[in-house]
């Protein structure tokens, strides 16, 4: 059970490699704030939290925990939330099983995971497990836009030790391929509800070609100045996309690379990822779809899920042989993992698009083949809303040779995301088409705001971004162009009809406040050109994105400009007052942990945490009238720098110093700055004795935390990890800990 009060600040405990990390941080945190009386408690939105919250009918007394996610959801609306967030699992389907699995071997009496529900009670179960996969957290914690930037002492850097960056030749076959027609981008329809439209329930329903009417959803409630859109994917011509990039692929001898996120777009995109898994063994599913459809086979989970359930057939050899067989004339794909034969099409979640595009582009447009060789590759991305500003990036790499980063300027951010905005915000209004028909968007007056000829399978969306977070997200821009004096771009497509609507928005905003004439509006192809031509020259530049821009450009820019997004300074002004503070856009780094199981080696870089406490302990300060918090921030930033600067960051193989030893610096450095500042006299004596500890003991504390490394350990578990195994690991030195515990 996590703490029954609300602390001053309040750090999330969540998944993989963060929350490790957390096990040896967080003890550190909690002895220095102490020191300072501000109150710092955990509340658990792990995947595996969040999968026990939502069946505490199935779990002893011992064994119930409270719903974290429920009640941060309902504290980031008060003026006085202060949460630091750190990455979450995303959770796929396989990921999510998977996690079933694992805590019911642990005594948790869960249900299993109904894939295919018949009964009422298998479709409730279905139910909660849906709210739980995919990006159910993020969705819930922002109630406010995103402040995104790389800090000044990450960026300073990143310029006197660059990370390695590939060479692009004007030769180089890599290119990015989408539909550019009969999807998403193409199919769009837009209306801002007026107040007529917004007095009810809005309803979707779909008028099938027999005259039939099928309730998709009702009881939407959407207030007036909403932004409605709607569209819809054509799986013929994915189906034929699809076709037409494997054989454009093998005709290239590049790689096929499927680029998307199934982890954000939850509904839609794991169906997309299955007809590619399906078009690439197309001859396998023409000839056995059948069956394959009867035995409950379904392609979505990727080759992993789909290989293990035709191997359960009674004729799964001879279809694993034909498989073999048609992968053989397919071109190569793209590699997770070459040396364990993991590709592109095995899981849906483990190529995403935000990291995977710009890890492409940093490579030189490169991209690991089977043969564990670096080659060129197809970057398929089927929907064309944002394609382009990959193909952009793309060619300029290779018009202009990668980036420089000791040179390189930097991308901002300032990113609509506040109450679920735009594509993000679609998953309960997702469905794939179960007839072909009309589906219809009807308003509480009667008015139809989107109208749209659909066939059976097709992908149909709805998504919406209300007044409040536009407005919010304009003055955030125009705040941050003023501190700044960037060069300031809203990143919009006039054609589109989504961006039409913002822009009656933005527009009169830009001239109420007299710079109409100094903020640019592109579209995001343009847009992309202009800000590497930008950063090229060493400048800087402020990009306004909308929600899903937001989140791929605030990976694309920092992987090329300081090697990482795990580095990244995100501050959420929450639209009530307070404020989240998130810890960088490195994902959970699953194979951080698996390093760690096998070497003891965690190579987690904190120094998100490290950017995001600092800036927490700012915040407090202010809203509490709390010098020592200021005090504590300021040297936090202090540590941050100096560790930087003694090159104390974790290293990626065994041997050197990993995420253990960088948190010791930190203390010590962190101890250091506030023993010898001069602004709290109090705060200062009260940290000298620590830091002349941590130093008098500094030998035999690294040489306990380096006791054991290589060798395997032991969690006790994957996503529900035992935390007495897990401080063992995390925190070997007694020396250090008796220091933080004392």
């Amino acid at each position: 059970m996590t703490d029954q009060t609300t602390p001053d600040i309040i750090y999330t405990k969540t998944d993989e490699a963060p929350q490790l990390a957390a096990a040896s941080l967080l003890p550190i945190i909690q002895r220095f704030l102490k020191a300072a009386n501000i109150s710092i408690g955990t509340r658990d939105i792990s995947l595996a939290g969040r999968i026990l919250a939502a069946f505490p009918e199935k779990l002893t007394d011992a064994q119930k925990i409270r719903d974290d996610l429920g009640e941060l959801g309902r504290l980031v609306k008060e003026a006085s939330a202060n949460v630091i967030k750190l990455p979450n699992i995303s959770a796929s389907v396989p990921q999510l099983v998977e996690a079933v699995t694992e805590l019911q071997g642990q005594g948790y009496d869960i249900p299993d995971y109904p894939a295919d529900p018949q009964t009422d009670a298998e479709k409730e179960t279905r139910a909660r497990y849906d709210a739980i996969k995919g990006s159910a957290v993020n969705p819930v914690l922002r109630e406010g836009n995103s402040d995104r930037r790389a800090p000044s002492s990450v960026k300073a850097y990143a310029k006197a030790n660059p990370h390695r960056m590939g060479t692009w030749s004007p030769d180089s076959k890599t290119r990015v391929s989408t539909m550019g027609a009969n999807d998403f981008r193409s199919n769009e329809t837009s209306v801002t509800l007026n107040a007529a439209q917004a007095a009810g329930p809005i309803k979707i329903e779909l008028t099938g070609d027999d005259g039939a009417v099928t309730n998709l959803k009702d009881g939407l409630s959407m207030p007036e100045g909403t932004i409605v859109d709607a569209t819809f994917m054509s799986v013929a011509a994915l189906k034929t996309f699809y076709q037409e990039q494997i054989d454009k692929t093998l005709e290239d001898g590049t790689l096929f690379s499927l680029h998307m996120k199934a982890t954000m777009m939850k509904v839609s995109d794991p169906i997309i990822f299955g007809h590619a898994v399906a078009a690439y063994l197309a001859p396998v599913f023409e000839k056995h779809g059948a069956a394959f459809k009867e035995a409950g086979i379904n392609p979505n989970g990727g080759f992993g899920t789909l290989f293990e359930a035709i191997d359960a057939l009674h004729n799964g050899t001879e279809i694993r042989t034909e498989i073999d067989a048609v992968l053989a004339d397919r071109p190569p794909l793209y590699m997770v993992n070459s040396d364990r034969g993991i590709t592109n099409l095995h899981v849906p979640s483990d190529v995403i698009i935000d990291a995977s595009m710009p890890a492409v582009i940093r490579a030189g447009g490169k991209g690991w083949g089977p043969d564990g060789k670096e080659d060129d590759t197809n970057c398929v991305i089927p929907d064309s809303s944002y394609a382009p500003v990959y193909d952009a990036a793309v060619r300029f790499s290779k018009a202009n040779d990668a980036l420089d980063p000791t040179t390189a300027g930097t991308v901002q951010n300032v990113g609509l995301m506040a109450q679920k905005a735009e594509e993000y915000g679609s998953h309960p209004t997702t469905f794939e088409i179960p007839a072909a028909g009309t589906v219809r968007v009807i308003a509480a007056n009667g008015d139809v705001l989107h109208e749209h000829q659909v066939a059976a399978g097709d992908i149909w969306r709805m998504a919406s971004t209300r007044k409040a977070p536009n407005e919010n997200w304009i003055g955030l821009a125009l705040d941050r162009m003023a501190t700044t004096g960037y060069s300031t771009i809203f990143w919009l497509d006039r054609t589109r009809a989504h961006d039409a609507e913002l822009l009656k928005y933005i527009e009169p905003a830009m001239d109420a406040a007299g710079v109409a004439d100094k903020v640019q509006i592109m579209a995001p192809e343009a847009a992309t050109t202009e800000s590497f031509s930008i950063i090229y020259k060493g400048e800087n530049t402020i990009a306004v994105t909308g929600n899903v821009l937001r989140d791929y450009l605030t990976d694309l820019f920092p992987i090329l400009e300081v090697g990482t997004s795990a580095k990244m300074l995100s501050v959420v002004k929450l639209m009530e007052g307070g404020g989240l503070f998130e810890t960088g856009a490195g994902g959970s780094a699953p194979k951080h942990v698996e390093q760690l199981l096998e070497e003891n080696h965690l190579r987690w870089d904190s120094l998100g945490e490290f950017c995001a406490l600092g800036e927490s302990l700012r915040f407090l300060s202010t809203a509490k009238s709390s010098s020592a918090a200021a005090v504590l921030g300021d040297a936090v930033d202090a540590a941050t720098e100096r560790l930087l600067r003694e090159g104390r960051s974790p290293q990626r193989k065994v041997g050197p110093p990993d995420n253990r030893d960088s948190h010791f610096w930190f203390a010590c450095y962190w101890a250091e700055a506030l023993a010898t500042q001069a602004t709290d006299p109090d705060i200062a004596a009260a940290f000298a004795d620590l830091y002349a500890a941590l130093t008098a003991k500094e030998d035999a504390i690294l040489a306990e935390l380096a006791a054991g490394r290589g060798q395997s350990v032991d969690l006790g578990g994957y996503y529900n990890t035992v935390d007495e195994k897990t401080a063992v690991v995390m925190r070997p030195s007694t020396t250090f800990n008796s220091l933080m515990d004392g």
